[in-house]
């Protein structure tokens, strides 16, 4: 394993993390006595698989379901002082809910303290400012950090930029875990004012949400040649010192084995990286054009200044993707997701388009007038039965 130290906080970070967002039996909370002995055994195979690789970051959250209840009964067995735990908690607009949110994160894993406290899920401006008012969740979290129970204090977030931006700039946490990998790269504006600031970097998800790389089209698994999807992805990332740590989110201890292959590549990679990006960026160029492929985001409106509520940038991003890299079956998953997943996944899909008059909203866009087609078009390839995230199923 290799490590990069994870801002300030001085932890050397594995660039590799345990996720624990696909291992628990439920997404419900259920009585210890109900986990039964095939989830438990197959969550601590996937802990022992993890250190063995020298993964010694076990993440995991209050929302994840029995997630930290069956990771209570692995983690005391531990070397405490081997281990980086980090657990996430809701904000909430009561400071002390958060608290008791947090206590019984505590009470699940059995322990006396976590490295890292994330504050989950800041995705909107009621919630960045449900955390930091004065004598809100951060005011909390820094008691819970001045009583020994948090080493440090981050903050996850599904985010627009803006609003990862606002947050970082208060310089109140020492890390973030954010979305950014090869076929997003919004939030690097982000990930720069966290290096400005010394903050850790995590990446949430780059094999799951960054392209459901485990399942590739045979297109991905041509363009990334010599190697995986996962490992082109994770290569990507890991290329850029400012990026401290992937995710790793396994459901079995097998989930590990094509990530940790990456490890041989990393000082290759100035090498085998431009030709794979080459091709990556001369299919896009063909299939979708040279015009639109460098333009077609631009002046596009948030979902909250469209009619309806229409997601209409990642609406053409997935579409984007379906049509240059054969993603289709990622394309349907996230499309079918809008409308179904809060603020974790904002705005509607495009099944009611040609209902609203889109001229206003889109009079900065260069394609104002291809693109409500185009999102009729997308709805078409993409749309399907509506799909939950997985904290709802």
């Amino acid at each position: 394993m290799q490590y990069r130290r994870f801002g300030r906080t001085e932890l050397q970070m594995p660039v590799f993390s345990c996720g624990g967002m696909r291992y628990q039996q439920s997404w419900q909370d259920v009585p210890l006595e109900e986990i039964t002995p095939a989830s438990q055994e197959n969550v601590e195979a996937i802990i022992r698989r993890a250190l063995a690789l020298g993964i010694n970051h076990i993440e995991t959250a209050r929302a994840y379901g029995t997630s930290e209840v069956q990771l209570g009964q692995i983690l005391p067995q531990l070397p405490r002082e081997e281990l980086i735990v980090q657990t996430k908690v809701l904000p909430k607009p009561d400071p002390q809910e958060f608290r008791r949110d947090f206590d019984q994160s505590m009470a699940n894993l059995k322990l006396e303290w976590v490295d890292l406290l994330g504050i989950h899920g800041i995705n909107t401006e009621e919630l960045l400012d449900q955390t930091i008012r004065p004598g809100g969740c951060l005011d909390e979290a820094k008691k819970l950090q001045g009583e020994g129970k948090v080493r440090f204090i981050g903050f996850s977030t599904h985010a627009p930029t803006e609003i990862i931006l606002k947050a970082i700039e208060t310089n109140q946490f020492d890390y973030v875990n954010l979305h950014w990998y090869y076929i997003n790269q919004s939030n690097w504006p982000a990930i720069a004012a966290a290096t400005d600031r010394d903050m850790g970097v995590f990446i949430i998800s780059p094999a799951d949400k960054g392209g459901q790389l485990y399942a590739p089209p045979p297109k991905l698994e041509q363009l990334c040649q010599p190697l995986s999807p996962i490992v082109f992805n994770n290569l990507f990332c890991l290329s850029h010192p400012q990026v401290h740590t992937l995710s790793i989110g396994a459901s079995k201890p097998t989930d590990f084995d094509e990530h940790i292959k990456t490890l041989a590549w990393l000082d290759k990679a100035p090498e085998v990286l431009p030709p794979i990006l080459a091709r990556w960026q001369a299919e896009a160029l063909e299939i979708l054009g040279e015009e639109w492929f460098y333009t077609w985001d631009l002046g596009l409106p948030p979902p909250e200044a469209t009619p309806g509520n229409i997601n209409i940038p990642v609406i053409l991003w997935l579409r984007n993707l379906a049509l240059a890299y054969d993603m289709l079956e990622y394309g349907k998953m996230r499309y079918n997701l809008l409308g179904n997943g809060g603020h974790w996944f904002p705005g509607a899909n495009a099944e009611r388009v040609m209902e609203f008059d889109l001229r206003s909203c889109l009079a900065r866009s260069p394609h104002a007038d291809k693109i409500p087609a185009l999102l009729a078009e997308t709805h078409q390839l993409l749309g399907g039965q509506a799909v939950q995230r997985l904290s709802q199923t």
